[in-house]
């Protein structure tokens, strides 16, 4: 089969991901196995949420299971689909609502990343009012025969913009939000650096008043911890009528929300995520997807994760026929399970290449040592039910490090010096264990 020769941009990227331990953010299509049923079920919301729809999904998995790995897939197959795209990770400094401005923080994190197909790397959020303004220009210029600079040009093009804000007045702070978008396009008619600037600045939610946002934009309210998501989807509707499919989120790290220690702001934070899978399962909100990663810990337990929020466990938990073996690929959680042995050999051999033509050598390993590999990882301790595609492709990817920099090293070489090694360390540790039981019981006397 011929190998196919991937960019040395993106090699690079891969490679030095991996042996990190961490998701690229590009060439994700030359390493991607399995997970089709979850795929083809994200898809399928894509094509709804191009049709007006919304849809709302929590992508639970073990640290190292491929949670990350499938949103930034996501994020990568929604922007060539047209799709505007933000992600962004919470943290303690990023939640949904927090007294301190931790939601704003996350409303900021997202607008920084917001994506599109021609700027994938984030900071879109001028090339789209840029491209919006130039097609309306264009649009004119082709109805009319206007010539770029002609007054009349200006007012249509005016005329235009105030009929898409007109539409989104009547949503939730859509006048405002129109007024923006207004100051945005007489800066740029006007050659107002700052006023664009100022107009940028309050659709990142940066200003810090109400007075200054007044004093600059004539407008009355900001971006604030209470109303960031109905920013969000007035820029879902916004994208719709500029010309993309809609918006969608990649949120990660949900479970920064469980670890909340105060109970009550705990609460607060399932009470706005609750919000959100409301507005997008009844139809409240259209062309906008939700998708929040997080452990199981983070979904099941009863005591502090979201089944501990009774509003949420009856609308999250599964229904009675599809537990077990078989599950539904359309319900609000998609539960990752750890890829199968076959697909994760199919990763190796993908890596071994991808090392190869990085490195610019002959690919070395056969089939038979990727399997033996394989077989390594699986047979150690608890294997079974710790072992993470992680910590398999990190460790795959420092064999490949070594084999390559010791030209003289085999791979049973290796292999036998690595294994050698594990079963002394577990030697030692259950020799030491066996040593403190028998100091522990020679204290007693029968």
């Amino acid at each position: 089969m011929k190998q196919i020769r991937i960019p040395k941009r993106l090699t690079t990227a891969l490679v030095n991901s991996l042996t990190a331990g961490v998701v690229p953010r590009v060439g994700l299509e030359h390493i991607a196995v399995g997970r089709k049923a979850e795929v083809a079920s994200i898809l399928q919301d894509m094509e709804n949420i191009a049709e007006g729809g919304a849809a709302f999904r929590l992508i639970t998995g073990r640290y190292g299971s491929g949670k990350s790995f499938l949103l930034q897939m996501m994020r990568n197959y929604a922007m060539d689909r047209e799709f505007v795209v933000a992600d962004g990770d919470l943290s303690p400094e990023r939640r949904l609502v927090g007294t301190k401005g931790q939601g704003l923080a996350t409303y900021r994190e997202l607008m920084m990343n917001i994506s599109t197909r021609t700027r994938p790397d984030g900071g879109a959020l001028e090339t789209m009012l840029q491209k919006w303004i130039a097609s309306l220009q264009q649009e004119q210029m082709q109805a009319s025969g206007l010539r770029p600079g002609d007054p009349a040009l200006h007012e249509a093009v005016e005329l235009r913009i105030y009929a898409v804000c007109n539409e989104m007045q009547n949503l939730v702070h859509g006048f405002d939000f129109a007024k923006v978008l207004a100051a945005y396009w007489k800066g740029c008619k006007l050659e107002d650096d700052d006023l664009k600037a100022a107009a940028l600045r309050w659709l990142r939610g940066e200003f810090p008043t109400r007075t200054e946002a007044r004093k600059e934009l004539g407008v009355g309210v900001i971006v604030d911890d209470d109303n960031w998501y109905d920013y969000m989807k007035l820029w879902a509707e916004f994208a719709v009528r500029i010309g993309y499919k809609g918006l969608l989120l990649f949120i990660d790290e949900g479970v920064n929300l469980y670890k909340i220690t105060n109970s009550i702001s705990r609460q607060s934070n399932y009470e706005k995520l609750l919000t959100m899978f409301n507005d997008t399962m009844q139809g409240k909100a259209q062309h906008l997807g939700i998708y929040l990663g997080g452990t199981p810990q983070f979904v099941e337990d009863e005591r502090r994760g979201l089944f501990s929020y009774d509003a949420l466990r009856s609308r999250l938990m599964d229904g009675r026929y599809s537990s077990g073996t078989r599950r539904t690929y359309t319900s609000p959680i998609l539960k990752l399970d750890m890829l199968s042995h076959e697909e994760i050999l199919i990763l190796l051999q993908k890596l071994s290449d991808i090392h190869a033509q990085h490195f610019g050598y002959e690919t070395r390993l056969t089939d038979e040592q990727l399997v033996a590999f394989m077989q390594a990882a699986v047979n150690r301790l608890g294997a079974e039910e710790l072992l993470t595609t992680r910590e398999v492709v990190r460790d795959f990817m420092d064999m490949l490090h070594m084999l390559h920099q010791y030209k003289g090293l085999s791979f049973e070489e290796l292999m036998g010096e690595r294994e050698q090694e594990y079963a002394a360390s577990v030697r030692g540790r259950k020799s030491g264990e066996k040593d403190e039981l028998d100091d522990f019981l020679a204290e007693f006397e029968l």
